[in-house]
C-alpha cells in the first residue's frame, strides 16, 4: 500500500513540475502586446514648433495648400499666421523689427535687399520658384471674346493707348516686371534711358507716354487681378499663377520674357529665426515631397529645380 502510495505522489510531482516548466516557458516566450519589439524603432517624438512665413502676396493660396498637406505629417508644427504682402512690404516688416523663420519673395531684387539690410541668412537663399508676366482681362469683357482664345493681345496694342491699364506699385515685383516691358514700347520711361531688362522698373514714369493718365497703380498684385475683374481696367498685369487664383479673368496674351528680368522667386531662413533648422527642413521638403510638387503646379507655380 505504501508503495503504491510513494508512485502516485511520485507521479504526481512529476506532473506538477512538467506543468510548472510550461508556464514558465510562455511567461518568458510572450511579449506583452503592449511592450514594442526590440528589433521595432521606437517612435521618434519632436517638440513642437511653430513657424512664421512671410511669403509674396502671390503665393496666398497655394502656400496654404501646402502648409495644410505638411502639417498632416509633421502634426508637432503649427504655422502662424503666414504674412501674405508684396515683397517690399515684408521687407518693410522685417525692416521695422517684425519675426519671421522663412522670407520667400517675389524677386531677386527684393531678396538681395533683405540679404544687405541683414534680415536673411545668405547661407540659406536659394532660387524656389519661376513665373510668367500675362495680360488678362474681365473674363465676359470685349478683349476676352476678341483675344481670350488664341491670347494674342501684345504690347504693341497696349501701346495704342487705347486701353486702361492696371499694374502693381514699386513695391510689387510684377509691376517692375510690368514697367520693364512697358518700357519697351515706350509705355514707361527710364531716368537712364535704358529699357526691358537693363532696368528695375523704378523711379520711372508714364507721363508723356501712350499710357499717360491710363495706368491705375495697385498695393499688391492681387489687386491688379481683381481691377480687371471688375472691369475697373480693360488690361492687368499678373503673374500666371495669379489667373489659378482669382476667378473672372482671362488671359489674353503673354508678355514676352525677353523684355523683362526673369521673374524669380527666392526663399531663404531669416537670420533672427528661433525655429531655423525646422524652417529649413520645411523648405527643402516644400522643394521634394512629390505631392507638394504637385500642389504647387496645380496652382501655378513651376519649381526652379523641375
Amino acid at each position: 500500500m505504501k508503495k503504491h502510495l510513494r508512485i502516485a505522489m511520485a507521479a504526481a510531482c512529476a506532473f506538477a513540475m512538467v506543468g510548472a516548466f510550461a508556464l514558465f516557458g510562455c511567461s518568458t516566450g510572450e511579449q506583452k502586446a503592449d511592450e514594442p519589439k526590440a528589433d521595432e524603432p521606437k517612435a521618434e517624438s519632436h517638440e513642437a514648433v511653430e513657424l512664421q512665413l512671410f511669403a509674396a502676396n502671390s503665393l496666398s493660396k497655394a502656400m496654404d495648400a501646402v502648409q495644410e498637406l505638411y502639417t498632416q505629417d509633421h502634426d508637432w508644427v503649427t504655422f502662424k499666421d503666414t504674412q501674405y504682402l508684396s515683397s517690399g512690404e515684408l521687407n518693410e516688416q522685417l525692416a521695422g523689427g517684425a519675426y519671421a523663420d522663412v522670407l520667400i519673395s517675389a524677386s531677386k531684387a527684393k531678396m538681395d535687399e533683405a540679404v544687405d539690410g541683414g534680415y536673411v541668412d545668405e547661407a540659406t537663399r536659394f532660387d524656389l520658384f519661376k513665373n510668367d508676366l500675362v495680360m488678362v482681362t474681365g473674363e465676359n469683357s470685349e478683349l476676352a471674346a476678341k483675344y481670350g482664345a488664341d491670347q494674342s493681345f501684345t504690347l504693341a496694342d497696349v501701346a495704342t493707348g487705347n486701353y486702361a491699364v492696371a499694374v502693381g506699385d514699386e513695391s510689387v515685383p510684377a509691376g517692375n516686371y510690368a514697367d520693364q516691358a512697358l518700357s519697351t514700347v515706350g509705355c514707361y520711361t527710364d531716368p537712364s534711358g535704358k529699357t526691358g531688362s537693363d532696368i528695375t522698373g523704378k523711379g520711372g514714369t508714364f507721363d508723356g507716354t501712350p499710357l499717360d493718365g491710363k495706368v491705375n497703380l495697385q498695393t499688391s498684385v492681387g489687386n491688379v487681378c481683381k481691377q480687371a475683374e471688375s472691369g475697373a481696367v480693360d488690361v492687368a498685369f499678373v503673374y500666371s499663377s495669379d489667373v489659378y487664383r482669382f476667378g473672372g479673368v482671362k488671359v489674353i496674351g503673354v508678355v514676352p520674357n525677353d523684355t523683362h528680368k526673369k521673374i524669380i522667386y527666392p526663399a531663404a531662413v531669416c537670420k533672427d529665426s528661433k525655429q531655423a533648422e525646422a524652417a529649413a527642413e520645411f523648405l527643402d521638403w516644400a522643394t521634394t515631397d512629390a505631392d507638394a510638387k504637385k500642389l504647387w503646379q496645380e496652382w501655378g507655380f513651376e519649381l526652379v529645380t523641375e
